[in-house]
């Protein structure tokens, strides 16, 4: 057997390991419970920029990333801008990859590939900082709430210039809201491409450990993945991601467009 192939081969048996490792799965949610309050995910940064995001689901992202292709990545939820940053390092590397197998130039000023953020409050401070970095040229960004209609509008006139998109949804994570995210750009999806919700593991956390935030267990980012499937058949869970990652912030939440 080709050495590659042989490789692919073992890495699957892994993830099947894993998948049917219970007692490994109850440690990795414990140590996710247990990190909560440390503020864990707040402790990295994509590019000099900070990434509110477990090192897993940043790998996960990555991997997603260059095996779909994608022309055009949305993203709800800026925060600091690292997960724009990181997907459009990302594009930038697709771009550079693709100009060289077919040996042409790239235009700097004008990139094929782009990433399209959209928040209710884009901090100015924020704001300078990604229009400062060097991955600004690949990003743009919408003020609003990703479920205004206007805003709605907007985006869909931005994607239907584009071939492959990729769907990340990581702003509120009541139930109401990301069902309503998921209606909205979900559908934009191309095929053998991902919606990805973010903290769909707040509904196998503890209640008290959100006491202070208008969602939680039973009105989650999950609880609304599990509706949305009900009626949207071209979208599956990915399981083998969930069992590969163990640590994840999105058990559930990485879907794929079938």
């Amino acid at each position: 057997m080709d050495p590659i192939d042989l490789f692919k081969k073992d890495v699957k048996a892994n993830i099947n390991g894993l998948a049917k490792d219970r007692d490994l799965q109850g440690l990795s949610n414990i140590w996710l419970r247990e990190i909560v309050g440390h503020k864990y995910t707040y402790n990295f940064e994509c590019m000099g920029r900070p990434i509110i995001q477990v090192p897993q689901d940043m790998v996960a992202m990555q991997e997603l990333i260059w095996q779909t292709k994608p022309d055009l990545i949305i993203e709800t939820g800026i925060a600091h801008g690292g997960s724009l940053i990181m997907s459009a390092s990302m594009l930038s590397l697709l771009d550079y990859s693709e100009a060289i197998q077919q040996r042409t130039m790239l235009d700097p000023a004008s990139p094929k590939r782009r990433v399209l953020g959209l928040d209710i409050d884009i901090r100015d401070h924020n704001r300078l900082a990604i229009e400062a970095h060097p991955m600004s040229n690949r990003i743009d960004m919408i003020q609003g709430s990703s479920v205004a209609p206007d805003v709605i509008r907007k985006v869909h006139k931005i994607a239907k210039h584009y071939a492959r998109v990729l769907v990340c949804l990581d702003s509120n994570h009541t139930h109401d809201h990301v069902l309503a995210e998921l209606e909205a750009y979900a559908p934009l999806v191309s095929r053998g491409s991902y919606c990805v919700v973010f903290d769909t593991i707040v509904e196998d956390m503890p209640t008290e450990l959100f006491s202070n935030r208008p969602w939680g267990p039973g009105n989650s980012p999950k609880t609304a993945v599990w509706k949305f499937l009900e009626t949207h058949p071209e979208f599956e869970v990915d399981k083998q991601i969930d069992h590969k990652l163990l640590i994840s912030v999105a058990p559930n939440g990485y879907l794929k467009r079938v």
